[in-house]
């Protein structure tokens, strides 16, 4: 028989237990119905966990503010600077440029210059950022189709040049007089077709149906691609950070997820998921015509073509030449990215070995510290007379000013990630994420590839209907849990499940971006779903090949690490 001290302790053990599953259920409805806002909903712990006696109120407060917020505080700085000074309306206009105007290709260029904008920005403000670039030449292309429907359409040129050709055939076979009788009948005919067909293009918002295609390739393409350059760095989007944070909280002695690590995972999967990406967009609206579509001769450009590009140059003239800001601005953006690298490479020692004391220096010291330069430095050139225009009359006006900082900081998303940590910090502490994973031991005959792929499949089903960083957040914990008990490496499971939880591509819900592009009006919900579907099994298939190839000599994927063991073991006791 068990003594009372034993029994009541185990009442109190399962209380906790069960308060922690509680507060978690709680969080997640108020997440999946946004019945209030999701950073109000994450505010749940911090007052339920104190009363239910699960953690104390300093204990949750500590869970807010992590590291990460100091390393997206630095990023929205650069941020600030980068959308102030029309940095990115510079680099966006210059790729398309490069790209050109035919169809196939100039989508590819938008999608190049987002997936590199979304590295660096959050999703949301790069789709914001480029949409309205492609709005005005998606404009040019359609006021350009309805000037040649009232002037020389394309249809009508390709009508006479037919026209023309069996008027030669007949001329050698047939007299002057009925060769004039039939092309005078032929022209009535291809004139009565035309303006037959006149109203119903005068009617429409698009010239031609083919018009229409193309507003909605490049739409998606824009919204598609901001989610995939979100994947390649930590900072790219709110979920890369969860998982980081989440991840270094739970596995301290873990020294494997950096962003160069991340980076040389993820990169890879970018640069296939858009070239799927395109070739599926391209076939699904644009048909399989790619010399048509994507050539770059310039004997093969339409009149709109030329008028588009024209269009795109005329923009980029507006900017002016290159300004002192911007080149403070890309300095310091190239500097963040090569200190972010050479911290700890992992295959030669990094700058933080130059200091005693190790483990002080995160990527968020950089961020914050190139962050706060910016406050500091003026946007006036030394030693010049010039002014700008953005820099007002203050001659020591800084690069960017709080309020250009205010403007951008996602403060709901850092409320959001720090409900994260609390979550996960109370189901460790009471031990609810252990218990989770013993109720998962009857799929330890599946193999580790299998349980990756149910869980991406799962993850990728559940955020098109929840919040990404929302999703996330409820199975982290779980999927921590059940790696521990299968003894997978956490790392095969909770790397593919972060990526794949961005994948929410197929409703306007699923994610700010889809909603943007959305708002705009060239594509249907039914688009958006057909589309999205098959992005979405791209991205699965892709993260699935990534994770059982080259991510496994880099993340050591074949054995359970000692780190993990050194946490199974002390959650088991």
């Amino acid at each position: 028989m068990w003594c009372p001290e034993w029994k009541m302790m185990f009442v109190v053990f399962v209380l906790q237990e069960a308060c922690c599953a509680y507060v978690l259920m709680v969080t997640a409805v108020y997440w999946v119905s946004e019945a209030v806002p999701l950073g109000a909903a994450a505010l749940v712990p911090a007052f339920l966990y104190p009363l239910f006696g699960v953690l104390k109120s300093s204990e949750v407060a500590a869970e807010y503010c992590k590291d990460t917020t100091l390393l997206l505080m630095g990023v929205i700085c650069l941020a600030a600077s980068i959308e102030k000074w029309n940095l990115h309306k510079r680099i966006a206009l210059r790729m398309v440029m490069i790209a050109g105007a035919k169809p196939g290709m100039l989508v590819l260029g938008f999608m190049c210059c987002t997936v590199f904008l979304s590295m660096w920005l959050s999703n949301t403000s790069t789709t914001a950022m480029v949409m309205p670039i492609a709005e005005a030449v998606l404009q040019q292309l359609i006021c350009t189709g309805l000037a040649d429907g009232h002037e020389d359409s394309e249809t009508m040129d390709v009508l006479f040049f037919k026209e023309k050709t069996l008027t030669a055939r007949i001329k050698k076979n047939m007299s002057e007089q009925t060769l004039n009788n039939n092309h005078n009948t032929n022209k009535s005919t291809f004139r009565r077709l035309s303006v037959d067909a006149m109203p119903s293009r005068r009617d429409s918002q698009y010239p031609t149906k083919r018009d229409h295609m193309i507003c909605k390739c490049l739409s998606l393409s824009i919204t598609y691609a901001a989610t995939i350059g979100g994947l390649i760095t930590i900072t790219g989007t709110s979920t890369n950070l969860i998982f980081a944070e989440q991840f270094n909280t739970r596995y301290p002695e873990a020294k494997v997820i950096n962003f160069g690590t991340w980076f040389i995972f993820s990169f890879p999967i970018a640069i296939i998921m858009l070239v799927l990406t395109w070739l599926w967009l391209h076939f699904l609206f644009l048909g399989c015509n790619f010399r048509e579509t994507c050539s770059l001769s310039k004997k093969r450009k339409t009149r709109r073509e030329m008028m588009s590009e024209r269009r795109i140059h005329e923009e980029y003239e507006k900017l002016g030449p290159i300004s002192y800001p911007e080149v403070v601005t890309g300095v310091f953006f190239i500097l963040m990215t090569l200190l972010w690298f050479t911290r700890e490479p992992g295959f030669v020692p990094g700058w933080t070995s130059l200091f005693e004391k190790k483990g002080y220096r995160t990527d968020a010291t950089v961020s914050v510290l190139l962050g706060f330069l910016l406050f500091l430095i003026p946007a006036r050139r030394p030693f010049s007379s010039s002014s700008y225009e953005n820099s007002g009359s203050d001659p020591l006006a800084p690069m960017i000013t709080w309020k250009d900082f205010q403007r951008l900081m996602p403060w709901e998303i850092v409320i959001l990630v720090g409900g994260g940590y609390a979550l996960a910090a109370g189901c460790k502490v009471s031990g609810l994420s252990m218990w989770i994973g013993r109720q998962l031991e009857p799929m330890s005959g599946l193999p580790p590839w299998a349980v990756t792929l149910l869980a991406c499949l799962l993850v990728s089903a559940v955020t098109e209907f929840a919040s990404n960083p929302a999703t996330l957040t409820v199975f982290l914990p779980i999927l921590s849990a059940l790696s521990e008990t299968l003894l997978i490496n956490p790392l095969h499971t909770l790397i593919p499940s972060t990526m794949c939880v961005s994948f929410g591509v197929m409703l306007p819900v699923g994610n700010p971006p889809n909603a943007i592009v959305f708002s705009y009006g060239h594509v249907k919900i039914s688009d958006m779903v057909k589309a999205g579907f098959g992005v979405n099994l791209i991205g699965v298939a892709v993260v699935m090949l990534a994770i059982t190839t080259w991510g496994v000599p880099l993340f050591n994927l074949t054995e359970f690490p000692v780190w993990a063991m050194a946490r199974n073991v002390t959650g088991s006791l």
